[in-house]
């Protein structure tokens, strides 16, 4: 069983994604869309998030308050799965809210913020100090002189 948990920041606006498997992915079979976890699962020590919502290996997405495990065609008339136009309702496959082995996806938000930073506890923040350390100083700007083009005299 594996899962990629895409770990979303409100305060910042940035998402993060980890791979889990085996027993830690089990931990999150039988939750449902909103539940609170702990974040110590995901590496990250002294968060809690919540599950908002996942998607399957159909790509067909998790929608809270279609109870069950299955793939179910409702009627909507918009909302997760289906953007509404006017006076229109479709019928629309969406998967339960329940966590089992065919979900691929899980997103979930922090709620409750540790006392270190999401990109330490990741490893991330080493990678961003790298990246600007190899950074090469800008290159001067060419004159619009030396921009142009020679011209060659033409043979008659």
């Amino acid at each position: 069983m594996e899962f990629k948990v895409v770990i979303s920041d409100p305060e910042t606006g940035k998402s993060y994604q980890r791979d889990i498997k085996d027993e830690k992915a089990r931990r999150f079979r039988g939750k449902k869309i909103g539940d609170e976890i702990d974040g110590s699962i995901l590496g990250l020590t002294g968060y809690k998030l919540a599950i908002t919502g996942g998607s399957d290996k159909g790509g067909f997405p998790m929608k809270k308050g279609v109870m069950g495990k299955t793939n179910l065609r409702i009627l909507m008339k918009g909302g997760v799965g289906y953007r509404q136009k006017k006076g229109v309702r479709r019928r629309k496959r969406v998967r339960g809210e329940i966590i089992d082995d065919d979900i691929v996806q899980i997103n979930t938000k922090v709620i409750a913020r540790g006392k270190r930073k999401i990109e330490e506890l990741l490893g991330l923040e080493i990678k961003e100090e790298a990246k600007k350390a190899e950074e090469k100083p800008p290159e001067p700007e060419k004159r619009a002189e030396e921009e142009r083009p020679e011209e060659k005299p033409k043979k008659e």
